[in-house]
């Protein structure tokens, strides 16, 4: 029988709003307290070991979360699950072709009408570098690793292969080569291209660059990441469309000369959000054909959190909500945390979590929001966990 456990979280006081300052006879704002329920993520079939969790998404109703399932030597086997609500979950059948499909780590999730397709990794050969495979999902359900050669996501111009994103286009994932910002597209999951070395994407005389993430529009793509220019040692938030996702068009966000990239973005309705670093804190960037009459124009939206120090501090994940909310889980020197913010991102609280995940070694967190229900995947290192509750505040 499926065991779940109700917790009550009791809020904590959190850093304020980055670049805010509260006078002493104000009141820090209130954490959100979602009443979170802890689902049963049951061990895949195969060897026991730890469980690994990395991504969560939902997809045609369906909820997904990626991963590994970690053997006592250290060794590793990809794991997924599917959940029809969030509470029970079941693994998925996992066919590897590879020996590194085999060991890789599940990492990232995306999905396209009815199917998704997943980003894996496992570091190996004679420098130690991840070697990269994709999946796709079968009829069943279950997920294929799909071949690919070494030299595709790998070799001396590998840097990243970061998020995957599917739409009406097809499959495009965002990374970087030693060119700099690249995608890799697929009309079915099956067979990507690299695309490296694209003027206005890849990095120039000017820019170095890289994307972190990709999203579908209904005018085809959009990519978001940073560009070093070559006289300063910051980076500036970018974000860049394409129609095709072969030709693409740098878009520059408003940028304050401290060091500033594009983590995340995320789609709620017709309006697009971008999520990443501004100096100490967290900084969120809207695109609104509302408030920009279809041009290609960003606005700076709100400070959240602080970075601190010790840590490389990132939006892991983001989730849109409806009524224009986003909910954004992010690490930094203090942990992962996660929030929430107003109708238009301008504003942004603190949501407690059920548990607390440290920065740093073998950690991760991530958010899924769909339904009026929310999803969280926990990895502290020792073992993960899944937790849902609804996406109103409480």
């Amino acid at each position: 029988m499926s065991v779940r456990r109700t917790v009550a979280v009791f809020g904590v006081v959190v850093t304020l709003l980055a670049g805010c300052r509260a006078a002493d006879d104000e009141r820090l704002p209130e954490p959100v307290r979602p009443r979170w329920e802890m689902a049963d993520l049951p061990v895949p079939p195969g060897p026991p070991g730890r469980l690994i969790a990395r991504d969560v998404t939902v997809c045609a109703g369906r909820w997904y979360a990626v991963g590994a399932v970690g053997a006592p030597d250290g060794g590793t086997r990809p794991a997924a699950w599917r959940s029809m609500d969030g509470r029970v979950w079941t693994s998925l059948p996992l066919r590897p072709i590879s020996y590194y499909g085999e060991r890789a780590i599940l990492y990232a999730v995306g999905c396209s009408d009815d199917r998704i397709a997943v980003i894996g990794a496992r570091s190996g050969g004679a420098h130690g570098n991840p070697r990269v495979r994709t999946w796709r999902q079968d009829a069943d359900g279950g997920l294929t690793e799909v071949p690919a050669e070494f030299e595709l996501y790998g070799g001396p111009e590998a840097v990243s292969a970061s998020r995957v994103a599917g739409g009406a286009g097809g499959w495009l994932i965002a990374g970087a080569r030693t060119s700099g910002a690249a995608v890799w597209r697929s009309a079915d999951a099956a067979d990507f291209v690299l695309v490296d070395d694209a003027p206005g994407l890849a990095s120039d005389g000017a820019l170095s660059t890289i994307a972190t993430d990709a999203v579908a529009v209904p005018e085809g793509w959009l990519v978001g990441g940073g560009g070093r220019p070559a006289d300063r040692a910051d980076r500036d938030p970018y974000v860049w469309s394409s129609g095709d996702g072969r030709a693409w068009t740098r878009l520059p966000l408003p940028a304050t000369g401290t060091d500033e990239v594009v983590q995340r973005l995320v789609r709620v309705g017709a309006t697009v959000y971008a999520l990443g670093v501004r100096g100490s804190g967290f900084q969120a960037w809207e695109w609104s054909p509302e408030a920009t009459a279809g041009a290609d124009e960003w606005r700076a939206r709100g400070g959240f959190g602080a970075t601190g120090a010790g840590a490389v501090a990132g939006v892991e994940a983001v989730a849109g909500v409806d009524g224009g909310a986003v909910l954004a889980m992010t690490v930094a020197s203090d942990g992962h945390r996660l929030w929430r913010s107003g109708g238009d991102a301008s504003s942004w609280l603190p949501v407690t979590l059920p548990g607390r995940v440290s920065a740093g070694g073998d950690t991760s967190a991530a958010v899924a929001v769909a339904g009026g229900r929310m999803v969280v995947t926990l990895d502290d290192g020792v073992a993960a966990r899944v937790w849902f509750a609804p996406s109103e505040p409480v």
